[in-house]
């Protein structure tokens, strides 16, 4: 089960590399506009977040390894 959360978080940050990557487009932003910044705000905070589960799933498999 925990195994499908991983993978679900990974498939996260690569969204949210995605969505990054798209507003860095020239044509794309000129179409956005405004819309860039705010895209790019959510596709960091995505990022980070999601990578800040992983890491942190890895610290606590890590911990019960240890305290076991």
């Amino acid at each position: 089960m925990n195994d499908h959360k991983i993978l679900l978080y990974l498939a996260s940050i690569l969204a949210g590399f995605a969505v990054l990557r798209l507003t860095l487009i020239g044509a794309t932003a000129a179409i956005l506009g405004v819309l860039v910044t705010v895209l790019q705000i959510i596709a960091v905070i995505v990022i980070v977040l999601f990578a800040g589960a992983i890491i942190l799933k890895g610290l606590i498999s890590l911990l019960r390894k240890f305290i076991k």
